[in-house]
């Protein structure tokens, strides 16, 4: 059985889709600390994603320290909703050498799709979230002591979304304009 979500007037449990339509990037944070049990679960779903060969190369740097947030601002390219957020995860991968046999290297794919299982379930905890692709990845490695030879892939803002924080509207592409059929230009 899946557990409760803790939003109001949302369905018990909350179901994929749901979660996939009400997940929005929170970019103003309310000033109230995320509790463990909620952090691990998250973080939890990130463990679970797959990966090419199972090789879970993701590894999560998780900060909650104010003072380490702070620096992580300027690395941001200034976004200040990156110290504002009581948790800030820079996902990296430790293998960013292997190439799937479709051409593709594998450790972006695997990483996003693990970040992409925490923003969902952080929706289901009423957590808010916002993938940070603009950054300085040299100056995140200082700042977090992160290896050398380890990416930083995406950093993961997260914490309960201020009072009113509703998100930029969301327009979608209709699916005759993303999906082909058979073969690329194919109709249903």
């Amino acid at each position: 059985m899946l557990p409760e979500t803790r939003r109001k007037g949302a369905k018990f449990p909350m179901d994929v889709m749901e979660a996939i339509r009400t997940r929005h990037s929170v970019r103003s944070y309310a000033d109230k600390p995320v509790e463990d049990a909620k952090l691990e679960a998250v973080l939890e779903a990130g463990r679970l994603a797959p990966s090419a060969k199972n090789m879970q190369e993701w590894r999560f740097v998780v900060v909650r320290d104010p003072e380490t947030r702070q620096k992580l601002i300027a690395a941001a390219k200034n976004q200040a909703f990156v110290g504002e957020a009581p948790v800030v995860i820079a996902c990296c991968a430790e293998n960013a050498d292997y190439v799937m046999s479709c051409g593709q290297l594998s450790y972006p794919i695997d990483v996003a799709i693990s970040i992409d299982h925490m923003t969902l379930k952080a929706v289901e905890e009423g957590l808010g979230t916002c993938w940070i692709g603009s950054f300085y990845e040299d100056q995140v490695k200082a700042i977090l002591g992160i290896p050398k030879k380890t990416r930083v892939v995406e950093m993961l803002t997260l914490g309960y979304p201020k009072p009113g924080e509703t998100g930029r509207p969301k327009s979608r592409l209709d699916m005759k304009e993303i999906v082909h059929w058979e073969k690329w230009g194919g109709t249903k």
